[in-house]
């Protein structure tokens, strides 16, 4: 069941500079949590869902993650690599991969670094209900300046503030680093252009209405961007929800 959903882009070109010394030597997407990459357990999240035509848009040491997973057949999905020859942000890394993404009706989009627990099922309902051009994975957390604050009336996101630097500290609803994404979105992304989507095109789709979110409530979102994040998620990550797709 793939909920009208038959790719995925995830973003594993990190320099993972907080992660140093290690990241000077490993991709941060391939250090392990309970015996798998990060990335790995991203991947088969999409895989839950079934989409098994994956792209992941690579550059730090993308030989690294190449040479990890190859195609995907291990994995029974399809891998697609699109290389960052220089470092364009999450918006302009997601333009390179367009003309994969183009004529789909929607595809799923998210951080290949963080462990994550998401219903994809749910965000295509609220997707195609609203005919939104996003619509993102929400969950709160103790919030300390890292991850982009929003503002949710019902179903609708009324604002997206990335790591605003005078926000208070205390448990805060945030993007969970998961998307469902019209091909609309590469309309808001010039080509060759460095562009953060969460700093300049999220906010944008607020602005028009026409970004919308899903809260996760108790399902698990863990980041591993530090030290203290990573050893937490190594302790406390629970793995993914069983459901009906489990069945």
């Amino acid at each position: 069941m793939n909920f009208g959903i038959e790719k995925a882009f995830i973003l594993a070109g990190g320099l993972g500079t907080r992660l140093r010394p290690i990241t000077l030597e490993l991709s941060k997407l391939i250090l392990p949590v309970q015996g798998k990459p990060c990335l790995q357990w991203n991947i088969e999240l999409v895989k839950k869902f079934g989409v098994k035509d994956i792209s992941l848009a690579v550059g730090f040491k993308h030989e690294q993650i190449e040479e990890k997973f190859k195609d995907g057949k291990a994995l029974d999905v399809q891998l697609h690599y699109h290389i960052e020859e220089e470092y364009m942000g999450t918006a302009g890394a997601l333009k390179i991969a367009e003309e994969h993404f183009k004529n789909e009706k929607k595809f799923i989009g998210m951080n290949g670094d963080e462990l994550k627990d998401i219903d994809f099922g749910a965000m295509s309902k609220v997707f195609d209900k609203n005919d939104a051009v996003a619509c993102l994975a929400l969950a709160t957390v103790a919030y300390t300046k890292a991850g982009g604050l929003v503002k949710l009336e019902g179903e609708q996101i009324t604002e997206f503030s990335e790591k605003p630097p005078d926000e208070e500290e205390g448990f805060k609803l945030i993007h969970a680093g998961a998307y469902i994404l019209s091909p609309k979105i590469f309309d808001y992304i010039p080509k060759g252009q460095k562009m953060s989507i969460e700093k300049e095109v999220f906010p944008k789709l607020a602005e028009e209405d026409k970004l919308y979110g899903v809260d996760m409530g108790e399902r698990q979102f863990l980041q591993t961007d530090t030290f203290e994040r990573y050893e937490h998620a190594i302790k406390e990550w629970k793995g993914f929800t069983k459901s009906e797709l489990d069945a």
